[in-house]
Order: structure tokens, then sequence, then C-alpha cells
């Protein structure tokens, strides 16, 4: 399907349920990202959040509901790596990095994926990327330590090195989860600006429990609670909705 129009959402869930063993994760599920947005998900846990991530990116089949990305493609029938291909980077909650490899390689890994990453660091290409990994260690503000080993980065540069791999492919979007789980204070403050400017040119959906930052990312908040969507709208609207305090921010 060709269409010289840009994509009204980036990403559109509706009516979208699973069930494990008569327990349902996902119940009705509806909500939609727009081109260039960021958005936050907050809930407690057991709302649904992981599981809502791994629809969207082919690792659970959803038992009914719609999933659209870009307005032409039907995630329900895609699987990981086709989705992948499309353009849904993700990242979890705990940093999967080449920690015996330096922050470069790292990135050089994954521009070349899975099937030629040995040969992406010995081979020919290598001139080719050399600009693409300047350019995204930048601007994860991780240039001063290209060649340092990644296992030798704190947790957050770890954080930081994992979302510079997914842009590194230039996902269309970016689903991030609980990115400054462990940070320290100033981390988690550059963590913020970082994902507003990527938000500039990504769209990207933030899973995290810390308000604080949350607040600071100054987005559309959708609160989940057990598999829907319970309120939606700015912090503080949601902040304040009586159902919200209730079930996940208590008084």
């Amino acid at each position: 399907m060709t269409d010289k129009h840009p994509p009204t959402n980036v990403l559109y869930l509706d009516g979208v349920s699973v069930s494990f063993d008569g327990f349902k994760a996902l119940n009705e599920l509806s909500f939609v990202i727009e081109p260039g947005e960021m958005r936050a998900i907050i809930g407690p846990n057991g709302a649904g959040k992981t599981t809502m991530m791994d629809v969207i990116t082919g690792k659970t089949r959803p038992d009914d509901g719609t999933v659209i990305f870009n307005d032409s493609h039907n995630l329900t029938e895609l699987d990981e790596p086709e989705i992948a291909e499309l353009g849904i980077g993700r990242k979890f909650q705990k940093p999967t990095v080449f920690e015996s490899h330096t922050a470069s390689d790292n990135i050089r890994l994954a521009l070349a994926g899975p099937r030629t990453a040995m040969s992406a660091l010995f081979g020919s290409r290598d001139h080719i990327a050399k600009d693409r990994i300047i350019k995204v260690l930048e601007r994860v503000r991780l240039i001063d330590h290209a060649e340092r080993l990644a296992g030798d980065l704190s947790h957050g540069q770890k954080q930081w090195l994992e979302i510079a791999m997914l842009l590194a492919q230039d996902p269309k979007l970016l689903l991030v989860d609980e990115p400054v789980a462990g940070m320290t204070d100033a981390e988690t403050e550059d963590t913020a600006i970082l994902l507003r400017d990527i938000a500039q040119t990504h769209s990207v959906v933030v899973v995290e429990h810390d308000m604080d930052f949350v607040r600071a990312l100054d987005v559309k908040v959708t609160c989940m609670h057990e598999g829907s969507v319970l309120a939606e709208g700015s912090i503080d609207a949601v902040s304040a909705n009586e159902r919200v305090i209730e079930v996940y921010l208590g008084r």
C-alpha cells in the first residue's frame, strides 16, 4: 500500500485483549500515538504495560483487537523480525549491551543486525558506519566514551548506549521500558532531556514508574489498570484523577 500522505497515526490500538490461563492481561485496550508524539504510560504492576509492548512488537498475539502501524501495517499478522524491520524498536528495562565490546562497536553491531554482526566489526562496511556511529554517540552524550568497554560504563550510560543502539537503526517508533530505573538523580534528569530530544525526530512510548521523571518529560500520559486505559491526559490531570490516586498513586 503506497500513500503519499503522512500517516495520521503511528500506532493505533483498538479493542486489544490478551488472556493467559484465564487472566486478562489486556482488556479491550485502545489508544492512539500520533506521528512525532512521545507518550508516557504509567500504572500499577500487573496493569498490562509489558503485555502491551509484547503485542506491539509481535512477541504476543492478541486474542482480539486491531494493532495498526503507520496507518498501513496490521501488526497482529506479522512476526517479531518483520515488525522490527518496519521500524519499531524496543528497549527493555535491563540494558542488554555487549559488555566486552566498546561503545562504538556496540553501535556497529546494532547497525549490522544479527546475521552480519562479526563481519561488521572487522569488515569493509566499517567506513560507511563511522559517521553514523559518531552522530548517534554524540546524540546520547557518550561520544567521550566511544572507545570505553560497555562493561565499564555506569548503569545510566549503559541505558543510553542501548538507546543509541536503537537510534542507529533509525526506527519510526521507540518503545522504552523504565529507562531511569536504578539511575542517579543527575542521570534521570539527563535521560528526560535526551528522550525529549529524540522525540523531536521519532515517535516514542515510555513506560515508567518514576512520576518525577514522567513530569519532566512533559507529555501526554496514559494510565493503565487491569489491561485497559484508566485515564489519559496531562500529568496534572491524570495525577488528580480519583481512580488513578486510588489504584496507583495513593494519597
